[in-house]
Formats: structure tokens, C-alpha cells, sequence
């Protein structure tokens, strides 16, 4: 039992690494907006199509990059959760509440 655990330790680590090497794309309005997200949760960039700034509409170009954004972070944390219930195999483990998920 004791080597399951640590064997699980060892999956549940390298999984962490895993993810935190992962990035992610996400966009909004049609592609105007490009956010991607590294799997550390940090934004590494976001792209802005020429056309969609409109210096009368600031509003619009915000909450498209808060779109594009927050897509970005509900896919890592999808991918996230995902590749932490393979290691897992649907033990039943809540990794969100251990900090994991």
C-alpha cells in the first residue's frame, strides 16, 4: 500500500510539471482577441487584431480581452483537471481542495 501511495506521489508531481509546462490558446470575438495562458496561470500574451480597436469603443476591446482571457483559464483548468484524473484513475480525490486541481 505504502508503494502505491508514493507511486502515486511520483505520478501526482509529475503530472503538476506537466501541466505547469502546458500552455493554452483561447480567443473572442471571431479571432479579433488571442490570449494564451501558460499553465502556471500567467498570461504570456495577448494578440490584438488591427481592426477591432476602435478608439470611440474602449469598452468593447476590454471585454473582449477579458473574454479571451478568462476562455484561456477555463480551458487550462479543464486540461488541468483532466490530466490529474488520469493519475488519479477516478479515485474519488478532490485535487482542488489539496491545491492540486
Amino acid at each position: 500500500m505504502l508503494r502505491k501511495l508514493q507511486s502515486l506521489q511520483e505520478d501526482m508531481l509529475k503530472a503538476q510539471e506537466e501541466v505547469a509546462a502546458m500552455t493554452v490558446t483561447a480567443t473572442a470575438g471571431g479571432g479579433a482577441i488571442t490570449a494564451v495562458v501558460s499553465g502556471d496561470r500567467r498570461v504570456q500574451s495577448i494578440v490584438i487584431q488591427p481592426e477591432v480597436v476602435d478608439p470611440d469603443d474602449v469598452e468593447m476591446l476590454q471585454d473582449l480581452i477579458v473574454a479571451a482571457v478568462n476562455q484561456a483559464l477555463d480551458q487550462l483548468e479543464r486540461e488541468a483537471a483532466a490530466k490529474m484524473s488520469e493519475v488519479t484513475g477516478g479515485l474519488g480525490l478532490d485535487l482542488g481542495a489539496m491545491g492540486l486541481g
